[in-house]
């Protein structure tokens, strides 16, 4: 294990491609309704492109068919000086997504994934969308919690890059300014899995048992996205074009069929709209999404021009 080798190292680019069904089919699995037309109907006059898609782009490539975890996540080869990870025992810990412009309906040929490790404590990550002509459409920060005894030695450092708003410490002591609340259902895990993620821990009891976790648990960027709907459906007027910025942290599993509950405040800030957000379980009370902020784009505006690929 070395490191030092490993902050900083650029994987080969991953071809990446999507279509529109693949974009119909994160909605639903981020928990769309059938009156959110402008999210899950595609002639619909306001239809447009999830914002958060490109979060699966690195797991599902270019890929139309089901892919293996394990051989996924390591696209673009493997991380020199990182130890081998077990897939079965690797939990997401922290996303952002900076959205520079809105992703075409169909990708076509020719898009890639630049690919970077960026920091090392956990495992962080960072990629960009790029498009067939060179454009930045989207840059994306991960972070991973690895299980095992890698005896690391107390290894801290990063070189990512600064995020465009920094999360508060805590929640605003205020009301929070909308609540949306929202029950999960059994098979959302089953249905978000099919936008490229096929970790087996969504879908294997025996691999949550293992992990301490008590059976299925649902996908990160399903609460994650679940989060996002909730954010541009109450602050946004439902319009997605307007979200440019989200960043939190997963504090907490969520199982499959519980209940969400985004807690929002808003304030003015520079130009748009400051979104600190937590998203609990109801029932239980635990925090899922912890440190939650996005940015929106003044009303009206989407702040980024639309893709004519």
């Amino acid at each position: 294990m070395n490191l030092d080798l490993a902050l900083g190292h650029k994987s080969p680019d991953v071809d990446v491609a999507w279509n529109q069904r693949d974009l119909l089919l994160y909605q639903a699995g981020i928990g769309a309704k059938r009156n959110e037309l402008s999210a899950l109907y595609e002639l619909s006059p306001t239809w447009h492109p999830p914002p958060t898609y490109p979060l699966v782009l690195a797991l599902k490539g270019s890929s139309q068919d089901v892919t293996n975890f394990a051989s996924s996540k390591d696209a673009g080869g493997k991380t020199p000086g990182l130890p081998e990870l077990n897939p079965e025992k690797l939990v997401h810990a922290e996303q952002s997504i900076t959205i520079l412009k809105t992703i075409p309906s169909v990708s076509g040929p020719g898009w890639k994934l630049k690919k970077q490790c960026v920091g090392i404590k956990d495992v962080d990550g960072a990629e960009e969308l790029v498009s067939p002509t060179g454009e930045v459409y989207a840059r994306m920060i991960s972070s991973a919690y690895a299980f095992g005894d890698y005896k690391a030695g107390g290894y801290n450092k990063s070189i990512a890059p600064k995020q465009p708003l920094k999360a508060l410490s805590k929640p605003p002591a205020r009301t929070p300014d909308f609540v949306f609340s929202e029950k999960t259902t059994e098979e959302q895990a089953i249905l978000y899995r099919l936008s490229g993620d096929y970790n087996p821990l969504h879908i294997f009891p025996d691999i949550g048992k293992k992990m301490g976790f008590g059976g299925v648990i649902l996908h990160g960027l399903a609460s994650y996205g679940h989060a996002a709907r909730a954010i541009i459906l109450n602050v946004a007027g439902g319009d997605g074009n307007r979200l440019s910025f989200m960043s939190s942290r997963f504090t907490s599993p969520v199982v499959p069929g519980d209940e969400l509950e985004t807690s929002i405040w808003t304030s003015e800030e520079n130009g748009g709209t400051r979104v600190d957000f937590v998203q609990r379980i109801k029932g239980s009370g635990k925090t899922c999404l912890g440190g939650g902020v996005a940015f929106l784009t003044g009303a009206g505006a989407s702040g980024r021009g639309a893709s004519k690929l």
